[in-house]
């Protein structure tokens, strides 16, 4: 009985006999007779990857002219990636070591060859045209194997690969590959920043538990230098802060803490400029944002504050009632030898009881009023 088969116009056939390749069958109708084993064809689309690579390594070994005919062959050594374009666009990326055969058709094919021995990095122009979630670019396949990095404005990328230090990469967008190699890129902002150091719980010179909050402000004068001394400078600078503040108020009295602010500052600023000389970061101003006391120290010291304040208002007071008394010796003395002034003063008092007063009944004339409302005796 024939077995009939149909290779449709866009497809290419694989025809086996019992499971054995026979042929590459192009499009078309087919009919086989039973006869030499049961026939069975496999159609594929063209243009598409050859998936039965064992196929293709039979008509290359045995017929390489029909390999040739049918396959377009993409073969990558150890230290090569490839990037696989149909009609000029890229679609997959190829690691190393790898093989794509495909079946000809109506497109193009094409491979680019990369040597990773040659450097890590991808052309700029080819890295924005195979960028992923781009609305205008077709998806390609493989880019788990490119590290894709966007430096923003105003700062660097620090590029390390296996572990060292490599590069400091400019804004824009850089692409690298990963085969082969382990690729690290760390942002680094390069304008001046703010460093809080918060919550740190420290005992005073006279065992007095302080919480104390700090703010600095620093920036990287060399990056590369900074991240060659130490994997994390940012850690680093926060430490060192830690250590001078603690060393600031461990070594003072909460008197003395309180009194002056400044001190500490200094000592902080001093501490933490010596020990990032040398390390391509600059502290610019620092200082102590609060001062936080247990709730036992600040009952006893607005009791201490308000003993304070409280003599001082008694010494004003007493200074004032001096001054108040010697003025009145000073009125008297004039009045003893000064008639019209001791009459003025009269005159005063009179005019101050009046002020009081809505209604005034006279007798005896006003003159009366004036000699009898004050009497002074002679000695």
């Amino acid at each position: 009985m024939l077995q009939k088969f149909i290779v449709r116009v866009n497809e290419k056939g694989i025809l086996t006999r019992d499971g054995d390749f026979r042929a590459i069958l192009e499009p078309g109708r087919y009919r086989f007779w039973p006869f030499g084993g049961k026939a069975a064809v496999s159609t594929c689309a063209q243009d598409s990857v050859m998936l039965a690579e064992p196929v293709v390594d039979y008509l290359q070994q045995h017929d390489p002219k029909e390999a040739e005919k049918h396959f377009i062959s993409m073969i990558l050594g150890k230290n090569e990636v490839g990037l696989r374009f149909e009609n000029e666009t890229p679609v997959e990326v190829l690691p190393p070591d790898s093989r794509r055969f495909i079946w000809k058709g109506m497109k193009t094919h094409r491979l680019e060859r990369f040597n990773l021995e040659s450097g890590a990095e991808l052309p700029g122009e080819l890295a924005a045209r195979i960028k992923p979630n781009t609305p205008k670019n077709r998806a390609v396949t493989g880019l788990e194997g490119i590290l894709f990095v966007q430096v923003p404005a105003y700062h660097v990328g620090v590029l390390s690969i296996d572990g060292q230090i490599s590069a400091l990469l400019a804004p824009g967008l850089k692409a690298f590959w990963r085969f082969n190699r382990d690729i690290q890129v760390e942002l680094v902002d390069t304008r001046l920043q703010v460093m809080e150091v918060s919550g740190q719980e420290i005992m005073t010179k006279d065992r007095v538990g302080l919480r104390i909050n700090l703010v600095a402000s620093w920036r990287y004068t060399d990056v590369q230098k900074a991240f060659a001394a130490v994997g994390k400078p940012s850690d680093y600078l926060y430490r060192e802060l830690q250590f001078g503040l603690r060393a600031a108020v461990g070594t003072r009295s909460i008197d003395a803490i309180l009194e002056n602010k400044q001190d500490i500052d200094e000592m902080v600023a001093a501490h933490t400029r010596a020990k990032m000389s040398g390390f391509g970061i600059e502290v610019g101003s620092l200082g102590v944002r609060d001062i936080i006391l247990p709730g036992e120290m600040k009952d006893i010291l607005s009791r201490v504050v308000e003993a304070e304040k409280s003599a001082e208002a008694n010494v004003i007071r007493r200074r004032e009632e001096t001054a108040a008394t010697r003025s009145l010796l000073n009125t008297a003395k004039v009045m003893e030898d000064n008639p019209v002034a001791l009459r003025l003063k009269e005159l005063e008092t009179l005019e101050r009881v009046a002020e009081r007063i809505d209604r005034i009944s006279v007798f005896g004339g006003l003159d009366q009023v004036l000699n009898g409302l004050v009497t002074l005796k002679g000695k």
